[in-house]
């Protein structure tokens, strides 16, 4: 029943995206008067068959750190829109100006309202690139979790809405009087566009496993009247060989991986790009000011924790260490040994008493012996 719950997904899903692949090729077929930019759906074509490999090669018919449907979907959307976007930049004009008549030929046999048909290009292309984003959030929801909780995939649903408005801005930077014209710029923020896109086909979900918490091996101090001489000894000694905890530890946890990310894939080049347009461009009006100071503060706050997460790393590494020699524990007293008293880490810090239990039994009958001689 699982597995057809997941295949009706990702065929769900799929469907999304091939539907908002075809009607975006459509748009530059319509804009450009050649019936040959109906190859850019090779993208969304791959589709079915990337369906098929991926539900038999794993596991919850979904890949764990990269998502193929989503490139695939990608690869179809971000040329088209580029050529949305140049067109609008070089021509102005209405569709039917440039269209041919293969082309018309062509499109008469696909039922589309004439209102749709005449609607204003830059209406066109701004619609294409919201709803592009709002299907990439939607498909990634409908698709199967994979190894994903239901916890993690909320989360990254809530970075994507993030990801996706930040993205979106760097469009009204076209309509500046300033730079409308200026053919560098629009190629340079289109650029910066489809960069930031690749942060849609990785998975990195911000998570760390739970920590370990060191708990006491005697919860209690041991009294002399208990049985154990002023003279006794309590000795910790080195644990068993073995490798160290710390040596398997990844330089950075996938929270890191996520905000290096971001900041190379988006706010970094968004604020190169804005402080470009202020300083050579003489952009400066309210909501460049505003985006600009944004995104100074979003990339200081993302190094910051990137910095606290690494202190917490190195944190665990000690206590890894700690751990590892916390493995034998041998007391010494009266001439008795206990030896091989293991140390075992849990989650949540919950004291055990077995090892002072055991020095009990052993203190109290020593106490017999001592009575009976």
């Amino acid at each position: 029943m699982c597995r057809i719950i997941n295949f009706l997904l990702a065929l769900l899903s799929r469907f999304l995206f091939a539907v908002h692949g075809v009607v975006t090729v459509w748009r530059v077929v319509a804009v450009k008067g050649e019936p040959l930019y109906w190859l850019l759906l090779m993208g969304v074509a791959l589709l079915g068959v990337e369906m098929a490999v991926t539900i038999k090669c794993t596991r919850n018919a979904e890949w764990k750190w990269f998502s193929p449907m989503v490139f695939l979907y990608l690869s179809t959307v971000i040329p088209s829109i580029w050529f949305l976007e140049l067109s609008l930049l070089q021509y102005k004009l209405p569709v039917n100006i440039s269209s041919g008549p293969e082309l018309e030929e062509l499109l008469a046999h696909i039922p589309i309202s004439a209102d749709i048909l005449q609607l204003d290009p830059e209406n066109w292309a701004a619609g294409l690139e919201q709803t592009m984003l709002i299907v990439l959030v939607l498909g990634r929801w409908l698709m199967p979790k994979g190894d994903m909780s239901r916890d993690q995939l909320s989360q990254l649903l809530m970075v994507y809405v993030g990801l996706g408005a930040d993205i979106l801005d760097i469009f009204d930077t076209f309509k500046e009087p300033e730079v409308k014209t200026n053919r560098a710029v629009i190629i340079m923020g289109l650029t910066l566009f489809s960069w930031a896109l690749m942060q849609f086909p990785l998975v990195l979900t911000q998570t760390s496993p739970p920590k370990a918490h060191l708990q006491p091996c005697l919860s209690q101090p041991i009294s002399p009247q208990r049985g154990l001489s002023q003279g006794g000894s309590v000795a910790v000694v080195e644990g068993l060989p073995g490798a160290h905890p710390s040596c398997y530890r990844p330089c950075c946890s996938s929270e890191v991986w996520s905000l290096l990310l971001t900041v190379g894939l988006q706010d970094g080049p968004f604020l190169v790009y804005r402080l470009y347009l202020m300083i050579r461009e003489n952009v400066l009006n309210q909501l460049m000011i505003f985006f600009t100071c944004k995104n100074i503060l979003v990339v200081l706050l993302e190094f910051y924790r990137i910095f606290v997460v690494q202190c917490e790393q190195q944190g665990e590494a000690c206590l890894g260490g700690l751990e590892s020699r916390l493995s034998t524990t041998t007391v010494h007293d009266w001439g008795l040994t206990l030896r091989d008293a293991s140390y075992q880490p849990r989650s949540t810090p919950k004291p055990s008493y077995k090892l002072y239990q055991l020095l009990c039994l052993l203190t109290c009958s020593s106490d017999g012996e001592t009575l009976n001689s």
